[in-house]
């Protein structure tokens, strides 16, 4: 009757832990389910898959191009083809550039290396598209030789002109000098004084088009040896744009269109850039109304600037658009992005004294790439004289819907600086699996920490510290990531549209892009890796104690064994930490987003840089490394206990040989339980298909967020003390309510007879195999002689 109500108890636990993981594994397969559902549903997205070609993006309701294709759904070629002129060849042109030959000057030369002819790809009056001529350079030329050449009046501009174009065709190889030396001779080119030919003045407009293609980082260097040479390039331009009539010049990086003022009929000049299909600037983007009463932009606008002339008596004026700043290079708003923010500069033909004229100015916004949206903006001007952005005279104005708007009491080169926020697609809250799954992890580790030093005395087992360290890294760790792993600046996120932004305060932003820096994210992020790297230790510390209890038994442990893995399994976890974040920190200390070279922003977890990849990630090198190697210590030795102790045959076993399968299953999970094996599962979740990486994901959740559940079924639930205190309770509890039938307190005799026979016969285990099969010891118990061969640690 005793053995009975024993069965019944075991029944019943191990009825609660079927039941709990038939839940959890019906939560991952709904779950699983659920995903594939919608992964199999079409999407419910107004444009078609694929609707743009040749790498055109959907934005806003059309297809942006790149800048050899347009149309609808960029299918129209804007090009020329590879074309071949005498001995020149030439790649394919866009449209409205010129390309460089492959031929370059020999490397005896003076302008080695550069191309020796350009080839233009422009648009006839018909629309089509055509090469131009050849332009054939000068191979003793180059841009420092024409610098001292732009003083002598003898010698033909457009000659010098048209070598700058050829020279700085291939803007990838331009050098800050190369730079400062052609802003210094395009300077002099546009200037009045020197009565240049008008061509010589279109091909220079092409060549600052060109200049702007090359990156901001080699404008940065150019500025900071001389800058003068920007400002007065900008100051002629503006002069030149009074010069034009009533044709545009528009290239692809810089448009210029001159307009004349009426005496009457109304309040001034309206300037308008559509947003066209293309990043770059192109023909017909520009418009000019001489009678207009104020703005009127539409959904097509990116920029529109009303000119207002009522009270000036200026006869004409002129407009630039520079497709981005580089020629401007300030002091306190720092790019450092890729963003096209164009700049925008109004002339009229009046004294420096008439302050007569205002400007009123709307922006569309524009995030040229995905993933950021807009955190704040100011509305400036140039200030020639500091040489930098200034606010004085431009403030804030309610614009149109959707737009930005921008008032200034004079006219110059004006900009809305604008600051972007990078939109993380934060991931959703933990789902039911993985806070069940925690929960119960949990909840097992912490009574397996109290069981098992509660218990340390009348167990008498050597495993009570190595076990403890190792729960207690897994507790610390799974609390931490239920309540951290999510970052704070979720909640934050905002859309990013007009009507969010402050109107009001009218600060030049610092930068372009902004980041938020979140420190509590970044501790916990280091938590969390020293906690998780800690486990990881410990059950390599497992492991080779294992190796030690279990191989080598016949051999004492290592002296003080248990202060040395303590050193170990706490302190290397901390060293490699804080390696981590120090390197990081010393070579990223002057970025203000040096957080996120080690941690992620969409989770508080190690980071993956997108420049550098996985090779170059803290992830990488101070977390999948160290894991791996663990690992693969934790599974030779977990193979060699398998086959060496567990399942080595043994005539001198009594037991029955389905209960000896039995008994080696348990003991062979409780291994694998205690050395983490099941975390290999995380290497499938590599795998690039789709449908079968998410189904490893649920099935690496479903062991290992449950793994301190399963520590607490082998190593607490399992043993004769947990179920002997289980029966006194249920005793309690039948006493009190009268429905069940009080236990034995005892463990039965056949059960006691069947251990002693195990143990009788593997002797060189005796107290050493409690640890994997814990048992009560008591007055009727004969072993009392191996329970001083080890005494507790």
């Amino acid at each position: 009757m005793a053995f009975c109500r024993v069965c019944d108890l075991k029944v019943l636990v191990a009825i609660v832990c079927g039941l709990l993981t038939a839940i959890v594994l019906g939560l991952g397969i709904w779950r699983i389910a659920v995903r594939i559902h919608r992964g199999t549903t079409i999407p419910t997205s107004s444009t078609p898959i694929a609707f743009c070609r040749n790498g055109g993006t959907w934005d806003n309701g059309r297809c942006i191009c790149p800048e050899d294709w347009k149309g609808l759904r960029c299918t129209v070629a804007n090009f020329c083809e590879n074309s071949t002129y005498k001995s020149f060849t030439f790649p394919r042109i866009s449209v409205g550039r010129y390309g460089p030959s492959f031929q370059t000057c020999d490397n005896s030369t003076l302008n080695a290396g550069n191309p020796m002819a350009t080839r233009l790809c422009s648009l006839n009056e018909n629309g089509e598209i055509e090469l131009q001529n050849v332009t054939i350079g000068n191979c003793n030329e180059n841009l420092e030789t024409l610098e001292q050449q732009i003083g002598n009046t003898s010698i033909p501009f457009s000659n010098i002109s048209m070598e700058v174009q050829i020279l700085t065709s291939n803007a990838s190889k331009l050098t800050p000098e190369n730079i400062t030396s052609a802003t210094r001779v395009l300077g002099q080119i546009f200037n009045t004084s020197r009565n240049d030919s008008s061509e010589a003045k279109l091909v220079a407009v092409t060549t600052v088009s060109q200049l702007l293609d090359a990156s901001e980082d080699i404008f940065q260097e150019a500025a900071a040896t001389d800058d003068a040479a920007f400002e007065t390039l900008i100051e002629q331009i503006e002069t030149y744009s009074l010069s034009l009539g009533s044709e545009p010049v528009v290239k692809p990086n810089i448009a210029i269109q001159s307009g004349d003022i009426p005496s009457e009929g109304s309040t001034g000049v309206l300037f308008t850039v559509q947003k066209g299909a293309s990043e770059s600037l192109i023909s017909g983007s520009t418009s000019i109304s001489t009678s207009a009463d104020g703005l009127n932009a539409d959904e097509q606008t990116e920029l529109q600037v009303f000119l207002n002339t009522s009270a000036s008596n200026a006869k004409s004026c002129g407009f630039v658009v520079y497709q981005n700043s580089k020629l401007f290079q300030s002091k306190t708003f720092t790019t450092t992005s890729n963003f096209s923010q164009k700049i925008v500069s109004s002339t009229i033909d009046a004294n420096k004294e008439d302050q007569s004229s205002s400007v009123t100015m709307v922006f569309n916004p524009k995030n040229n790439q995905q993933g950021f949206q807009l955190h704040s903006y100011a509305c400036v001007y140039w200030n020639l004289s500091k040489k930098d952005w200034d606010t004085y005279g431009c403030h804030k104005e309610e614009g149109l819907d959707g737009f930005l708007g921008c008032h200034c009491n004079h006219t110059t080169s004006f900009a809305v600086l604008m600051s972007f926020k990078k939109y993380h697609k934060y991931p959703e809250s933990l789902d039911i699996l993985s806070i069940l799954g925690c929960a119960l992890s949990i909840t097992g580790l912490a009574v397996t920490i109290i069981f098992q030093i509660v218990t340390r005395k009348v167990r008498k087992t050597s495993i009570t510290w190595v076990l403890v360290s190792l729960c207690t890294s897994m507790l610390i760790f799974n609390l931490l990531f239920v309540s951290g792993i999510e970052n704070p600046n979720k909640n934050s996120e905002t859309s990013g549209s007009v009507s969010t932004v402050d109107s009001n305060n009218n600060e030049i932003p610092r930068q372009d892009i902004v980041f938020s820096s979140n420190p509590t994210c970044t501790v916990f992020a280091a938590l969390l890796h020293y906690f998780l790297l800690g486990t990881f230790m410990w059950t390599g510390l497992s492991a080779a104690q294992l190796y030690f209890l279990l191989i080598r038994t016949m051999k004492p442990l290592p002296p003080r064994f248990i202060l040395f893995i303590s050193l170990i399994g706490w302190g290397v976890p901390a060293v490699v930490v804080a390696l981590t974040v120090g390197i990081i920190f010393s070579q990223y200390k002057d970025d203000p987003e040096w957080e996120l070279h080690y941690r992620q922003e969409q989770i508080c977890w190690l980071a993956v840089p997108e420049s550098t990849g996985l090779l170059a990630s803290p992830l990488l090198w101070a977390f999948i490394v160290p894991v791996t190697i663990i690992l693969i210590s934790n599974i030779v030795i977990f193979v060699i206990i398998v086959v060496k102790v567990l399942w080595k045959n043994n005539q001198n076993l009594t037991s029955t040989k389905k209960s000896s399968s039995l008994k080696k299953i348990l003991s062979t999970l409780s291994i694998a339980v205690v050395l983490g094996i099941t975390w290999i599962l995380s290497y499938l979740m590599l795998i690039e298909d789709d449908d079968i990486r998410i189904i490893f994901s649920y099935i690496f959740c479903l062991f290992n967020t449950t793994q301190g559940l399963q520590i607490f079924i082998v190593y607490t639930v399992r043993t004769k003390i947990f179920q002997s205190e289980a029966s006194k309770v249920l005793k309690s509890l039948s006493s009190s309510t009268g429905t069940v039938k009080s236990l034995p307190p005892m463990i039965p005799l056949r059960l006691r007879v069947r251990m002693y026979n195990m143990l009788r016969s593997l002797p060189a285990l005796n107290e050493r195999f409690r640890l994997l099969e814990p048992s009560l010891v008591n007055n009727e118990t004969t072993l009392s002689e191996s329970d001083q061969e080890n005494p507790s640690i």
